[in-house]
């Protein structure tokens, strides 16, 4: 047995042990209450008796204070409770209607008052103001507001901008860009990646490893509350390095309770996005000022949900059912060819075939040379859930959470065809269960053992699946399969593929974990671990590509010049392995302050492939360059990578100043570690001999014979430096917290944080010269079987770990809880973030991905993040209108949402470069001041970045009076290709976009039809002023299009720049 399976069964026979044996656990989707209890003089009281009583099932949990007085209460639901504490001699004091949310540990502390004849002391409380006792920085979403706001798309991710840290998603995101109908996969925050979310269902991880995005985001009817911890997270966390997204789901009570609700849509109720304009029949342009056809929408989210007790105070459940149909046109634009070219090409079908089956399948054109259409893109989701809570006795119970959606789509144009008839179709099934078994063992003895999984199964392929035979082209793939994605270049029409389909995975992750606390005088210890197994089980083919230059008459004779396939389909099972336990107390230093320290511990192992198909690549092998696999030569089958071990401390303080509960100082510091996503590795089994491709690039030959002419194409080989380390980050805050008057709660403080480590790719293999120059490649030799100069290899992308980051912030928040009708949240932000790339690994060697234009020196690469947004704010509100008397007159309600935020960065570069590797990433010189302004074009595009910016090419000793970026380089004719010499001064996202405005408004009439039953009429309004949110210019100084906007920031998700508005009924019982 290997090393490190050995390690890795210690650890799992631990995290065993530590299910079986030890106690109290601090639950990471429960909450947690705790008090001192002192008599008139202040002094303590020994063995006071504390109940809490839940108001929804009518559970007990009791517990005594020990000798100093204090008392703990760990693993509550979240909810209302009423605490009752008692001593001898003393009157009965009682708290009424205490609401704990999740993840949340609450102070209750009493003073009892000398006993006289019926005489109790009662407080009401609502949700309790300040945590005084933690250092996490967090947030929670509570029932109301998850409800109640107006979510466009109801999806309970979009919440988490209007966190403290959180910013709208910037254009250049990956896992933040929402897909239509299933929401955004991740978001940004505090300066961490999207892909350093740690998402979390009932204690049970909700990521997909293989991006570390969430698999599928919970229905809002689910959904009780959330919480969103953004910085210094205690040691019983890990995994992830960025945000803890903790969700609680909805659960039966004694009571019977449930819904049914549609939410309706339609583009007749919207208003014209800003963009949307008639075209010209002359220009195939749209045209100033004219208003267009609105894109149609036809979208309905339905459902309900049912729950009750099934024993009553022992046996609960809760089921529920959520549906979307949606149908979407999304706009696609292209020229085609025209009515007269079809009949030439049509005459000619007995001598060139291939040319007239193909053009049989395009459209004629509708707006002068171009056909434009808004193509329908149908979303269907379907979503089950179901919910089971059992009290055993007073001191077990357990809780189950299962849910199940499938979602079908079809994505039109998002892989670039540019006609209707084509794109992709994508069906995916995803799955959780979470379980958790609660015992406590005596009042100060509690345990929590936790195991669940998720998994997601997602295929995607071509929408159309003509026979490539039955059109004549010969591409040497069998079947219905869809044809290549092919171009006519001359006139940028795509269609057919899409390239890189069909490909698919079954995504699997489970989770094992124990957590405990053992409560002893002034100490809460914490201690436990958790064990998580990952299998990705994936198929990879491409139906290829096929270019047409100098079209149409090479079109209509058949003839293409540019072709490439991969003949086999590339599968892998890949598993992953992950152990981390943790230790930690806090200790209450003095009745005012409490110390909170902890130690984890993580191993994140290496990925493998199960059939040892991972092949690495050693620039410095023996006679050159080699591509060895694993298992092999005395490579291990987890021979990637092996720097997997971590340490990671965590201090902090939380000082109740006053001793009030009323103004609480807390800081902190925490070392957090991200378990490398699965994708890491990706590439290293596509690697030769695994993966195969032929291609074909010269004169004009028969598409008949492309794949008979068609030769092994230059070998594509990905790398992972093998001293690849986890990246991590430095956590740090300070801020204060103060209780206002009439339930307002206020905050200011400082947040930071430094990372190191991070993933980003860069090319082992980069250019050293121009093409032409000898040798091209500086790590292969002229005499290596893998000579960039035989045409076998080029740029060759490898994932390392030496990126960086740093953020510096100020929060501000202000909130209230419900009284008299109305709540509010409030948060500021104004910060700066900064790195080397914001995507991780997974953007590859392009500069939208991050990767550096010089990869031989990455921190030229340092510069704003993505997602840097230097002021934001957000707030909510939900009022209840005071109006009273009968049903028509009562139960309004108006509920908001309101954002603002400055720009993004634009990252400006040069089109292309002839120093291969450096393709797409490198920039100008920076030579002036770069001008922006905002005013409409000719072509009613927005002029962000005026053209007169961008210098004729350089370097010149003069530099024309105006112009601020130029490109190093020499250009033959002003139509010739640029030959770069240089590589530009100019940082990174150096330039600001434009910045984002949104107020939406939501109105409700809950009506009372008979006793038990409700019905409630909401419209929402989004963007209720019809304010268009910009997207970001183009960056690319090359382009006629320069600096120019050419569509809204959210123009195709459910969430567009211009006014829409919803209609929705809903029953409550």
């Amino acid at each position: 047995m290997k090393i490190s399976d050995k390690f890795s069964n210690a650890l799992l026979g631990f995290v065993l042990f530590l299910q079986m044996s030890v106690g109290v656990c601090l639950a990471q989707s429960t909450a947690n209450l705790s008090g001192t209890v002192i008599d008139p003089t202040g002094a303590v009281v020994p063995g006071a008796h504390v109940r809490v009583h839940s108001l929804a099932t009518g559970l007990d949990r009791e517990v005594v204070t020990d000798g100093a007085g204090i008392y703990g209460v760990p693993s509550l639901q979240p909810g209302e409770y009423d605490v009752q504490i008692s001593g001898a001699g003393f009157s009965l004091y009682t708290v009424k209607k205490l609401v704990l949310e999740v993840n949340q540990t609450v102070a209750v502390n009493a003073q009892l008052a000398l006993i006289s004849a019926g005489e109790t002391v009662q407080v009401d409380s609502g949700a309790p103001q300040i945590e005084t006792q933690t250092m996490t920085v967090g947030q929670v979403i509570n029932s109301a507001t998850v409800q109640q706001i107006p979510l466009n798309g109801r999806h309970f991710l979009d919440l988490t901008v209007l966190t403290p840290g959180g910013v709208v998603a910037p254009t250049a995101g990956s896992l933040t860009a929402a897909s239509r109908g299933l929401g955004a996969n991740s978001f940004d925050s505090a300066g961490n990646r999207e892909d350093s979310v740690n998402f979390q269902i009932n204690g049970v991880n909700l990521n997909d490893i293989s991006q570390n995005q969430i698999t599928f985001q919970p229905s809002i009817s689910t959904t009780s509350e959330f919480k969103i911890d953004n910085s210094t997270f205690s040691a019983e966390y890990g995994r992830s390095s960025g945000s803890i997204v903790n969700v609680a789901t909805r659960s039966g009570t004694n009571q019977f309770h449930g819904e049914a609700f549609d939410y309706f849509r339609n583009d007749a109720l919207d208003a014209r996005n800003y963009f949307n304009r008639n075209f010209s029949p002359a220009t195939g342009l749209p045209i100033p000022g004219l208003p267009g056809e609105k894109a149609p929408l036809k979208r309905n989210n339905f459902g309900g949900s049912v729950g009750g007790p099934i024993w009553r105070e022992h046996t609960f459940f809760f089921g529920s059912y959520e549906g979307l149909r949606q149908k979407q046109g999304i706009l696609q634009n292209s020229t085609v060819l025209t009515a007269a070219q079809q009949a030439q090409i049509a005459a000619n079908a007995a001598q060139f075939p291939a040319a007239a089956k193909l053009a049989a399948l395009l459209p004629l054109p509708n707006s002068g040379s171009n056909y434009v259409a808004f193509t329908p893109g149908p979303v269907n989701i379907d979503q089950f859930t179901v919910d089971i809570m059992h009290q055993f006795s007073s001191s077990d119970s357990a809780h189950g959470f299962y849910a199940f959606q499938k979602d079908v789509r079809t994505e039109p144009a998002l892989q670039g065809d540019t006609i209707p008839g084509w794109g992709d179709h994508r069906n995916a099934h995803r799955q959780i269960l979470t379980f958790n078994e609660t015992h406590v063992f005596n009042p100060n003895f509690v345990n929590e053992v936790r195991l669940g999984f998720n998994r997601i199964s997602i295929a995607f392929n071509p929408a159309n699946l003509t026979n490539p035979n039955d059109v004549g082209l010969g591409d040497g793939l069998q079947g219905n399969v869809g044809l290549p994605q092919i171009t006519l270049s001359d006139i940028g029409l795509v269609f057919g593929g899409p390239a890189g389909f069909p490909q698919g995975r079954n995504d699997t992750l489970g989770i094992l974990s124990d957590t405990a606390t053992l409560l002893r005088g002034r100490h809460s210890i914490k201690f436990g671990g958790e064990y998580r197994r990952y299998l990705s089980a994936s198929f990879a083919g491409n139906i290829g590509t096929l270019t047409y230059v100098s079209t149409p008459n090479n079109f209509e004779m058949d003839n293409a010049t540019v072709f490439s396939i991969q003949p086999n389909t590339v599968t892998s099972r890949v598993y992953d392995t992950a152990v981390g336990g943790f230790v930690q107390d806090n200790f209450k230093l003095t009745p005012k302050v409490t110390l909170e320290y902890g130690l984890r511990f993580e191993w994140n192992g290496t990925p493998v492939e199960g059939a040892n198909r991972f092949v690495l690549f050693n620039p410095n092998g023996n006679g050159g360059p080699t591509l060895t696999q694993v298992g092999t030569n005395g490579i291990p089958a987890n021979g990637a990578y092996s720097q997997n071990y971590n340490i990671e401390p965590r201090l902090g303080f939380a000082a109740d100043v006053f001793g009030t509960g009323r103004t609480v100082v807390r800081g902190g510091y925490a070392y957090l570690v991200d378990q490398p996503v699965s994708n890491v590795v990706g590439g290293l089994y596509t690697n030769p001999p695994f993966s195969t491709a032929v291609s074909y690039n010269g004169a004009p030959i028969p598409v008949s014979t492309l794949y008979a002419s068609a030769k092994a194409s230059a070998i594509g080989i990905s790398s992972v430096n093998p001293n690849l380390r986890n990246g991590y980050i430095e956590s740090f805050n300070l801020n204060v917290q103060q209780a206002l008057a009439a339930g307002m709660v206020a905050s200011i403080g400082y947040y930071g944080s430094v990372g190191r480590h991070l993933r980003i790719t860069t090319n082992e293999n980069q250019a050293t010269g121009p093409v032409g120059s000898p040798h091209l490649y500086q790590k292969l030799s002229p005499n290596s079987p893998i000579d960039a100069n035989t045409s076998i290899a080029a740029n060759i992308p490898e994932v390392n770990s030496i990126g960086i980051s740093n953020y510096n912030g100020m929060w501000a928040t202000l909130s209230k809880t419900m009284r008299r009708g109305l709540e509010f949240n409030m948060n500021y932000e104004w910060t700066k973030s900064m790195d080397l790339n914001s995507l991780g690994s997974q953007g590859g060697l392009t500069a939208a991905g991050g990767a550096p234009q010089d990869s031989n020196n990455p921190s030229g690469n340092y510069g704003l993040s993505d997602f840097d947004t230097r002021n934001h704010f957000a707030g909510t509100a939900i009022y209840n209108l005071p109006f009273k008397g009968n049903r028509l007159v009562s139960g309004y309600q108006l509920s908001t949402i309101v954002q603002y935020q400055t720009g993004n960065p634009i990252n400006i570069l040069a089109s292309s470069s002839s120093f291969n590797g450096l393709t797409g990433a490198v920039r100008p010189d920076k030579v002036g001041t770069i001008t922006t302004h905002k005013s409409q074009g000719a072509i009613a595009n927005v002029t962000f970045i005026p053209h007169s910016n961008v210098c004729p090419i350089g370097p010149t000793l003069a530099v024309p009076a105006g112009c601020s970026l130029q490109i190093q380089g020499t250009q033959a004719t002003p139509t010739a290709a640029i030959v770069y010499t240089g590589i530009g001064n100019i940082q990174r996202n150096a330039a600001t976009g434009p910045g984002f405005a949104d107020f939406d408004l939501s109105g409700e009439k809950d009506t009372k039809l008979f006793e038990g039953l409700n019905f409630k009429l909401r419209v929402d309004a989004f963007d209720i002023l019809n304010h268009p949110n910009f997207g970001q210019p183009s960056g690319n100084t090359q382009s006629s299009t320069f600096g120019q906007i050419s569509s809204t920031r959210f123009a195709t998700s459910d969430g567009g720049s211009s006014r829409q508005l919803q209609i929705s009924g809903k029953f409550v019982f």
